[in-house]
């Protein structure tokens, strides 16, 4: 992967490259053992399945991971069920953003040092909503709000911050005041009510008393935000001389004010844990403007320096957060059901 990468390697993957690359990380994520800062949090999570009819998920907050951890229950599968049918979702998502960028092993090699090790193997239910919010960019890049606006909604039924993404295909309509806009704005306030009523309302307090009344702060906010202020400064900065489709540069414009606007929320947010986690939805930002950049040149590098400067850095921030985050220790040594040691 990382010798494909570096030289820049196939433009486009095959079905078969993409489902060799969905089974590994489903297989490395889904059946870790004991690997993750929250890996004992999850753990109630599942035993409240365990015996209940399938009528009992729906007084969870969050029904679909309430469906994957009855599943696994009722299928004496474990947790290592629920973590293998949530990693077999967020790979889906992962694999196919991948496969649909200029390089896309430069995608996922970018996505592994973070995106994989850290988020996918710590935060169970947040990253499965993160492989579906690539489903629903993508869907939206091809100006499919309704199939946006469904991923979004299934995402949400794993983490409800995923509802906040919703306003990204309206701030991204058109300036102008045409007919089909406007009834296309009404659609999204509608449905965005709609789903905030069903999903979110009764969490508001809960989420405010948790959050921002208790002043949480993470440890490694900074980090993250900073790991997504980085690429959208690039996009802001050469933006025009990206090869995209107008609604892409619109998307991806709103994605990387929303990530200097993370910066603003850090300073200004009484929690960091608050912005943190709702900066997670703005990773997919460092896979598409870094498998872009290298064949933009900037500073007459060729694309091969700039794949190989690319790598380097996603594995140097690899290998800071493992030596030197307070956390890191939850990861170490990186254990597997299928791994003989």
């Amino acid at each position: 992967m990382l010798a494909l990468a570096a030289s820049g390697g196939s433009r486009r993957w095959s079905q078969a490259t993409s489902f060799t690359l969905w089974l590994g990380f489903t297989l490395m994520i889904g059946l870790r053992d004991q690997v993750g800062g929250d890996w004992f949090n999850y753990l109630p999570y599942f035993d409240r399945q365990v015996g209940q009819p399938f009528s009992f998920v729906f007084q969870s907050d969050e029904v679909g991971y309430a469906i994957a951890n009855w599943l696994a229950a009722h299928l004496d599968w474990g947790i290592y069920g629920t973590n293998t049918i949530c990693a077999a979702i967020f790979s889906a998502g992962l694999v196919a953003f991948c496969r649909r960028q200029p390089l896309p092993w430069l995608a996922v090699t970018l996505a592994f040092p973070y995106l994989i090790m850290v988020v996918a193997m710590g935060y169970t239910r947040q990253w499965v909503a993160i492989g579906l919010e690539m489903l629903a960019l993508l869907a939206l890049e091809r100006g499919r709000v309704v199939i946006y606006i469904v991923w979004l909604t299934i995402a949400a039924t794993f983490h409800k911050t995923a509802l906040v993404m919703l306003l990204l295909p309206a701030i991204t309509l058109s300036g102008s005041f045409r007919f089909v806009n406007l009834l296309r704005l009404g659609f999204l306030l509608g449905a965005g009510w709609g789903l905030f009523n069903s999903l979110l309302s009764d969490s508001v307090e809960t989420l405010q008393s948790g959050y921002l009344d208790a002043g949480y702060q993470s440890q490694g906010a900074l980090i993250r935000v900073a790991l997504c202020l980085l690429p959208a400064l690039v996009f802001l900065l050469l933006r025009n001389r990206f090869p995209l489709t107008k609604q892409q540069r619109s998307i991806w414009t709103v994605m990387s004010l929303l990530a200097l606007a993370a910066v603003a929320g850090l300073v200004l947010s009484p929690s960091s844990t608050a912005v943190d986690r709702v900066s997670l939805y703005l990773i997919p930002l460092q896979l598409f403007v870094g498998s872009r950049l290298p064949d933009l040149r900037p500073f007459s590098l060729s694309p091969s320096g700039w794949n190989q400067l690319i790598i380097l850095l996603g594995f140097a921030v690899l290998s800071v957060w493992l030596l030197f985050a307070k956390t890191a220790f939850a990861w170490l040594p990186y254990r597997n059901l299928l791994l003989p040691f």
